[in-house]
């Protein structure tokens, strides 16, 4: 999966996997998270928002199902 870094004071890079519906979210110290089921939409939602954080802990966590890797 391909990660594209984000100006985020606590992400470092997102990515998506189009076939799986999966986010994965690399945060600034090098714990890496999947979310699983997150629409494209969402994904770019996240990559473009003005926080990045922000967007996660409101869209994203507590929504979607997830492992850290």
């Amino acid at each position: 999966m391909e990660m594209i870094g984000v100006d985020s004071s606590n992400v470092e890079a997102v990515g998506y996997d189009e076939d799986s519906s999966t986010l994965q979210v690399e945060f600034k110290g090098g714990a890496l998270y999947q979310y699983f089921d997150v629409p494209e939409n969402v994904f770019i939602e996240l990559r473009d928002a003005d926080s990045v954080g922000k967007y996660l802990n409101a869209k994203i966590k507590g929504v979607y199902r997830y492992t850290k890797v």
